[in-house]
């Protein structure tokens, strides 16, 4: 059995974000704190599963293979959710062996693993990529990197309606749109989906242009066959894929002390990092309420600390 037990349904609670710069320019935000729901398999990697978790359980397959890289949240709660529900993982990595603190969990939760290289990683979305793997293990079934492609966009869908739930307890009676990190761009078209142009949703991007996000986001869409959907990709990656910089980690030093809300510094940190420059600039008018999405992430920041990247 792949799929989550049917009582079982992450929620996520919706909280005001009070921080000074947003004060002065007049901004209300709101973070649904996907990082609070559950201790092993956070963020919205739960979310992203689903989907992917029933397609394998309604096949047949006894587990679940799906790439990453030696920090990986996917693979994290990937590994997690086959050990809590009794599933195999696989896990194809990026780059060469490291002895990270995800890939010690990983391997603790019972995850084999094959380190592809750097070469073969970015061979992925080739066509024949994943013939060997399918016959090596042909009992499990494959998901894309991240719980990527319209599946995993599709578990993202209920994170809406979880939000729109609270939004009384605020003392909101509406929002104007959403902000998030992106990796490989499925939570936010998920967020496309279930909005149906109603609200924009801005997506920093936590990588280059050259991971391919806009691609993967349009070919989600096609498949969903969504009609003007509204969304905008900003550029967060400050340069390059995982990189930090001085300026990136004193700003989430102040907010978690402002705050008391952890971040990690390649996607919430930097996601948050490009709100603050925007309302800067007066992106916004005064008086605009977003549903700022906390992704989770968080376990990610053990290698970061240990290495000085996560």
């Amino acid at each position: 059995m792949l799929s989550p037990p049917t009582d079982w349904l992450a929620q996520a609670p919706l909280e005001l974000l009070h921080l000074d710069w947003l004060t002065t320019a007049g901004i209300d935000v709101a973070i649904l704190r996907l990082d609070q729901i559950d201790p092993l398999i956070s963020g919205n990697k739960w979310f992203k599963l689903i989907e992917h978790l029933k397609a394998a359980d309604q096949n047949g397959a006894q587990g679940i293979i799906s790439l990453g890289g030696a920090h990986s949240n996917h693979l994290h709660a990937l590994a997690a959710a086959g050990k809590r529900f009794g599933f195999t993982t696989v896990g194809l990595l990026r780059g060469h062996p490291q002895d990270t603190p995800t890939v010690k969990d990983l391997q603790a939760f019972g995850m084999q693993l094959h380190w592809l290289g750097y070469g073969g990683y970015r061979a992925r979305h080739e066509p024949g990529f994943w013939q060997p793997w399918r016959a090596q293990y042909p009992g499990l079934q494959p998901v894309p990197e991240g719980g990527g492609g319209l599946r995993g966009a599709k578990g993202c869908v209920q994170l809406v309606a979880q939000a729109r739930e609270q939004l009384s307890g605020l003392g909101w009676s509406h929002y104007d749109g959403w902000w998030l990190a992106c990796g490989t761009g499925t939570t936010l078209a998920g967020l496309v989906l279930a909005e149906a142009g109603e609200h924009p949703v801005y997506g920093a991007l936590a990588v280059p242009d050259d991971h391919g996000v806009a691609q993967q986001v349009e070919m989600i869409g096609q498949e969903a066959g969504w009609v003007d959907p509204l969304y905008e990709l900003l550029d967060a990656s400050r340069g390059g894929f995982a990189k930090v910089d001085p300026q990136l980690l004193a700003f989430i030093e102040q907010t978690e002390q402002a705050r008391g809300i952890l971040f990690e510094p390649l996607y919430t940190g930097k996601a948050l990092m490009v709100l603050k420059q925007q309302v800067d600039a007066g992106k916004f008018p005064q008086g605009t309420r977003l549903i700022f999405i906390h992704t989770g992430g968080l376990q990610g920041r053990r290698g970061f600390e240990q290495s000085g990247r996560d």
